[in-house]
Parts: structure tokens; sequence; C-alpha cells
């Protein structure tokens, strides 16, 4: 009977057991398996605490339903009357512009303006900088499929002005990485298709907004929190997964994989490494060292995310609690990246009278702010709240998760690198991949890239074909 490890709890290695599990439920008896995480709890950086009526996120607070693979697991998971929208009568997003709020006109699809009188109106931009991005339909369009930074791309298309106000602060924070170095094929290749497909941005996204059909809301969550798809897919197989348990070694001799760590000393056929690229790297090096060094290439920063509850009305508050946040330019010199206002971006999330907030510190030239202790991180995030949005109050509790080295960084030619990277690792049979380090850092990107590691370990013929290991559901 073939034997199957996992080594890492977080989401990939999550969606790994659920695919492993689902097959053994479908008949598929000819395997067996076991997970090892090294920390006390499954779910990486999946955290959710329920306190004082609050529901605190410590990592994401929802997902993007444009990728399918995290609705199709909710579905198989009996969540979906669990997901919840953010909400639609608070859509705007704020951006610090001369250390003001300054709302992000209605229309805008991450750094593309789609209605026109909203984006004149707006004083977020110059009329210089209106403009350029006024011109950006005949702008000559850049057909190959060479890599590019996000910055230069939004610049190239958009201007100088949109990178700086909108591209690097949106863009990039979703990866909490500087847009000069971020790969744009790697983090957002729709929009490179845009141009090559339609010759504009703002040409592909109007056709893209004739489709048919009903579309989803763009983000959702769940009712309990992200960690709700944790406990409920982790609840049947919770016994085969064994905590506290770090995998240092990892050897391959005569088509056999041994594990060492914590108690482990055990044989296995087939090994999926779902650990951050920095460790993967250092459990592969005796057995594919061209895939290691590849991947030691990958720098990760760390963040922290603090949460702030308060009681309502807060006291100073000079901005309108209206929308889901801000997001914070780096020529603004702040330190902190963003804010998200999450009790008015999901309803439920804090009780009557009450307002939750959570303040991002930390990657690309401010991460050593990350190693200050507590009560220096909640200053700097009281002062920058104060300074921005005029809020006295004092919080009632705050809470501080930190994520040391926990951010890959896709700069460009990450693609390249991982194609090369994916196939060091197929040329030791039995030796699987996934997780945030190399297609996408999202939920739906460990998700899928966890299953089709696991179709691939039970029948090595599915890896020509990952997609076909994630079922379309609905």
């Amino acid at each position: 009977m073939k034997r199957i490890a996992i080594i890492g709890g977080g989401m990939a290695g999550l969606a790994a057991a659920h695919e492993l599990w689902q097959l053994q439920r479908a008949g598929n008896s000819a395997f067996t398996w076991h997970l090892y995480e090294r920390a006390p709890q499954l779910g990486g950086k999946v955290v959710t605490t329920q306190k004082d009526g609050f529901t605190v996120e410590g990592g994401p607070d929802s997902f993007l339903t444009q990728k399918p693979a995290g609705l199709e697991l909710c579905r198989e998971l009996g969540l979906e009357d669990e997901l919840i929208p953010c909400n639609p009568g608070a859509q705007k997003i704020y951006v610090v512009v001369k250390g003001r709020l300054c709302a992000l006109p209605t229309g805008f699809r991450l750094t593309v303006p789609t209605q026109w009188w909203p984006f004149i109106k707006s004083p977020l931009f110059s009329w210089r900088a209106k403009c350029r991005m006024a011109l950006e339909p005949w702008m000559a369009p850049r057909r190959d499929e060479a890599d590019e930074s996000v910055a230069a791309f939004i610049t190239r298309r958009l201007g100088r002005e949109a990178a700086d106000k909108i591209g690097g602060p949106l863009m990039a924070g979703i990866y909490v990485a500087d847009p000069q170095r971020l790969s744009m094929m790697a983090t957002f290749p729709q929009f490179r298709a845009l141009e090559r497909k339609y010759g504009s941005l703002q040409r592909g996204l109007r056709q893209s907004a004739r489709q048919p059909g009903r579309r989803p809301p763009m983000f959702v969550s769940l009712r309990g929190g992200m960690q709700q798809l944790v406990d409920t897919m982790s609840a049947p197989w919770r016994d085969q997964c064994h905590c506290h348990t770090a995998i240092t070694r990892l050897t391959h001799r005569d088509g056999t994989f041994r594990l060492e760590g914590d108690g482990v000393g055990d044989a296995y056929d087939h090994v999926i490494l779902a650990c951050p690229l920095h460790e993967t790297a250092q459990l592969c090096g005796e057995v594919v060292p061209a895939a290691a060094s590849l991947m030691r290439r990958v720098r990760y920063v760390s963040t922290a995310t603090l949460s702030l509850a308060y009681r309502a009305p807060l006291t100073g508050l000079n901005q309108s609690l209206d929308g889901y946040g801000f997001v914070i330019p780096a020529s603004e010199r702040q330190r902190i990246l963003a804010c998200t206002w999450s009790s008015v971006k999901f309803t439920d999330r804090a009780p009557a009278g009450h307002q939750l907030m959570r303040v991002f510190i930390g990657g690309g030239e401010q991460e050593v702010l990350v190693e200050q202790d507590d009560a220096a991180l909640v200053a700097i995030a009281r002062d920058e709240l104060r300074t921005l949005m005029g809020v006295e109050s004092a919080p009632l509790w705050t809470q501080v998760h930190r994520w040391p080295q926990g951010n890959p960084q896709y700069d460009v030619g990450h693609p390249a690198r991982m194609r090369a990277v994916m196939q060091a690792v197929a040329d030791l049979p039995g030796l699987h991949v996934a997780g945030s380090g190399y297609q996408g850092i999202g939920l739906p990107d460990c998700i899928r890239s966890g299953r089709s590691a696991a179709a691939a370990a039970v029948d090595s013929n599915v890896w020509k074909n990952p997609a076909a290991t994630i079922p379309r559901l609905g």
C-alpha cells in the first residue's frame, strides 16, 4: 500500500489532506497518509479569534471568488450558506494623499478607471495625471510575454502618478511587496492578457463587463471567520495530523523517502512539501539540490497584523467610516501599510455600538518594525490612526499577530524560476510541492496547488493536468 506524507499544515497542506480523504471516500483505499505540522495548531496564517462578540482575523479575512477553488471547496464542505460578501453598502477604499484620506473614485478596477465622471471629479489625481490616464487606450500595447514589474507596467499604461497613488498601494499591498520589484506576470497576468488582446486595459475591461451571466461578489468570507474553513475541513481526519511535529530532514534512497524530526523516522513513497519555500529548500536540499537552490532565491518578508477593538463613537474621529479602509503609498512615509475597517467591511464582526479595525505593519523597508514588542506596535498603530483619522479613543483591547518571514516576494522573473523548480522536482518521482510561494498567494491558489499535489501523489498521470484534480461543482 502506498504511503503519503504531507509536511505543512497551512491551507495548501490541508487542501492536500482533504483531497486524499476525498479520494479515499470515493473508494480509493490503495494508500495511507499522515500530515506533519510544527505549530501547535492547523491552518497556518488562517487564525480566527472570537472575543467579547468580536470576530478577529489574524491572517486573511476573505478570499477571491474569481479563482474557483475556494468556492468549490466551501460547497463540498457544506459551507455555501455560511459564505458572506463584503458589505455592499460601504464599498469605498481610501488612499492617503498628503496625510489625508481620499476616496478612490467609483468604477476603478484595481488601477483602471471605468467610469469617467467620478474619476474627473476626484481630488485624488492632478489634472495632468487625469489626462495621462485618459490617454491609456491610445498607448502602444506590449504584446510579448516578457515579465516586468508592476510599477513599470502601470507607469507604461497609465502614468507615474497612477503607479504611485493606486498601483503601488493597492496591487503591491496585496503581496506586501515593492511594486518596483513585484512581477506583473506572477501577480496580475490578466491585465497583461487584456493589453495583448484588446490593446488597452480600458477597452478590455469594458468588453469583460459585457460578458453575460451573474457574477458572485469579488471577495467573500465565512460567517464564523476564515478558521471555520480550517475546522470544518479537518474535522473528519484530524487524527491523521501530527501537530507540534517538526520535520528537519528528508532523504531518498531506493525509491523511498525517509522523514526525520520530532520523534519521526518513518518511510514514505510520496512526500508533499507544503511549507514556505525557505523551509522546503532546507528539507529537499539533499534530494533535489537544483530545485532547492532556486527556492532559496525567493525572498520572504515579515509582517504584523494588529486588531483594535473600540466602543463607538470614537473620540476625535474626523473620517466617515463608510468604506473598507485605506491604503498608504510608500511616498507618504507612514509607519503602517494599510488599515481595514473590519466591522464595516463585514457588518457582523463587532457587536452593536462597537468598531473593529485591523492595522498592517512591516514588509519591505519597514520590516524592522515587526521586531518591536507588542506594546510598541500598538503605540505605532494608535499614533497613525490619530494622525490620519483623528482617533483619540483608547482601544478596549488589542491583538497582535506576527508573521515572521511569512510573505513570499514574487520578484520579476518569478514565473520562469518556478517553472524551473517544478521541472527539477518532477525529475524525482514521488516528490511534490504546494503552497503560496509558487503560483499565487491567495487561499484559492493554495487550495488548488495542494489538491493538485495530492492527486498527483495518488496517480502520477494527473500531474500532467493539475486542474483535473479539482472538481467543477455547482
